[in-house]
């Protein structure tokens, strides 16, 4: 089996009236699954594919539509009728504690202390971590809070990388170097009148791709309000490798090219 990535949500910004909002899924074998970023909706999606008592989390950023799923994810650990037998792993960047434990509690100024159910860790960019037989490396990327892009690697070599949300950066295009599957937010279209430094057009998605020579481009992060069609249009005018919008419930597989 190879690694596989699905797509348990990919509206940009909102939850979509087709999608969730920001999760997906990452299997690999020897590893436990993955669910990189955890926004509106992204629970339900995840009961169609894993046992949400099973996974670890990777969140590459503390915006809502990437990670205010989780209180769910804390009850169904908690009361579901057969537990987790073992805390998860978490990481995220250094407010995922105090964040997500103020979402979870239950009063106003308090803490769910969710260390009962998740280990949580750190990203330290740069710094590898090893999570079964899976190599992550987090790069922080160009976003008005901590953000993260995540290069993940199997022992095969074969590459996912993940841009979380960012506006055009080089650290992006260093991270995605070479990437066998490149999924790249592409929120916007081309427009001088969008606001510097916060998500990237499709023009932009492309460009990066091309920079970075990635094998595939897959979009995602594409809000309600974007015309896909435009966004996937200017893709492909800058990049000459296959390009392809995302959807929820989609799966690919990531293959050393």
């Amino acid at each position: 089996m190879n690694v596989r990535i699905t797509v348990l949500g990919c509206s940009g910004s909102v939850v979509g009236p087709d999608s969730p909002a920001s999760g997906y899924l990452l299997t690999a074998p020897d590893t436990p699954p993955l669910v990189i970023d955890f926004g509106g909706g992204v629970l339900g999606a995840l009961q169609r594919h894993a046992d949400p008592n099973s996974v670890h989390v990777l969140l590459s950023h503390l915006h809502a539509d990437h990670c205010l799923d989780l209180p769910g994810l804390f009850v169904w650990r908690r009361y579901h009728p057969s537990p987790a037998q073992q805390r998860g792993l978490m990481y995220g960047p250094k407010k995922t504690w105090a964040r997500l434990g103020a979402a979870s509690s239950p009063e106003g100024a308090e803490i769910d202390d969710f260390s009962d159910i998740f280990e949580i860790r750190h990203w330290v960019d740069r710094q590898p971590v090893q999570i079964g037989a899976l190599t992550v490396e987090p790069r922080l990327v160009c976003h008005p809070t901590e953000s993260y892009g995540l290069r993940i690697t199997d022992p095969s070599g074969a590459t996912f990388v993940y841009s979380g949300d960012t506006g055009a950066c080089d650290s992006l295009v260093d991270l995605a170097r070479g990437a066998d599957v490149f999924l790249c937010e592409a929120s916007w279209t081309h427009d001088p009148s969008r606001p510097p430094n916060l998500h990237l057009s499709g023009t932009e998605a492309g460009q990066a791709a091309a920079r970075a020579g990635v094998a595939e481009l897959l979009l995602t992060h594409i809000p309600p309000w974007t015309s896909r069609e435009d966004v996937i249009s200017e893709a492909k005018a800058e990049f000459d490798g296959p390009v392809h919008a995302v959807v929820s419930g989609e799966s690919f597989p990531v293959t050393r090219h």
